[in-house]
């Protein structure tokens, strides 16, 4: 690490929470110490806005939470939106015809916590040839209350989606990347990775240049912090923007090999005190 630690950003799931989606005891007592240290702690996350507030309450976090892998950043106390990425028109509705033409159903996220809602969706039913529900199947079941179904919404979009996501088996997803990166080229963020809470692979999709790193170097510039003098800690392939450009980029034991080859330091997994062994690091400098 060339210069001190002046901001430390954190991964949510695999990174912050545990294998049964729980904060762990060794991140709230990393969370404690690093700022006891003066060091500015900040989630940045895949999660909608809605699922990590209970992450941020647990760990005492006010500051601004990056989610939607970059697509909306928000603060907590007034809900207040500091940053909301959107798509061309044009674009997004030729995505959408893409997905829907490789036989997925697309979600949209839209900025509507205060409306009582968080995505758009064509359809609250996903089942496999057997019948059974999909992983994509289980995730609107436990979230149908947070959707509103519109049967058009590949023809019409709503102009406030910021990003979006498709479920699948990983062999479905990755060609679905792809498909979407040949098409769309230098128009989209997209990155694949598996669902931590469900049994599907995700394909997430965002305007071109948006992810964790872009709305954390927002952040940092506003506050006057160089990147030099940011810690990004994750375990997955959407982390690997803000591990790339931070000064200092953390792989978790339980990381995806990729992530963990590309990282400056890669330290326990999340389940035995990774990050604890991350803040000692960071403040015995």
């Amino acid at each position: 690490m060339p210069q001190t630690i002046q901001l430390l950003v954190l991964d949510v799931d695999g990174t912050v929470t545990d294998s049964r989606h729980e904060v762990t005891a060794a991140a709230k007592q990393a969370v404690h110490k690093a700022q006891a240290a003066g060091i500015r702690v900040m989630l940045a996350t895949g999660r909608r806005y809605r699922d990590v507030l209970p992450v941020a309450t647990e760990l005492g976090l006010v500051g601004p939470v990056v989610t939607a892998s970059g697509a909306l950043v928000k603060m907590p106390v007034q809900h207040e939106t500091l940053f909301r990425s959107g798509f061309h028109e044009a674009t997004l509705s030729q995505v959408l015809e893409c997905v829907i033409g490789f036989g997925h159903e697309p979600v949209l996220y839209t900025d509507s916590f205060n409306e009582g809602f968080d995505f758009y969706c064509r359809t609250l039913v996903a089942r496999d040839k057997t019948g059974e529900l999909t992983g994509f199947g289980e995730y609107l079941q436990k979230n149908k209350q947070l959707a509103r179904v519109m049967a058009t919404l590949g023809e019409s979009p709503p102009a406030d989606a910021f990003s979006g996501f498709v479920m699948g088996n990983v062999r479905e997803m990755e060609a679905l990347e792809c498909a979407l990166n040949s098409r769309f080229p230098d128009m989209l963020s997209i990155h694949t990775i598996r669902s931590p809470r469900y049994r599907d692979w995700l394909c997430e999709i965002a305007p071109a240049g948006v992810d964790k790193w872009s709305s954390v170097l927002q952040l940092a510039d506003s506050w006057g912090i160089p990147a030099e003098a940011i810690c990004a800690a994750g375990d997955d392939r959407n982390d690997l923007p803000m591990i790339i450009g931070a000064g200092f980029g953390v792989a978790m034991g339980n990381a995806r090999k990729e992530v963990q080859d590309t990282a400056d330091h890669v330290v326990g997994c999340h389940e035995s005190g990774g990050l604890l062994e991350l803040v000692e690091i960071l403040t015995s400098l």
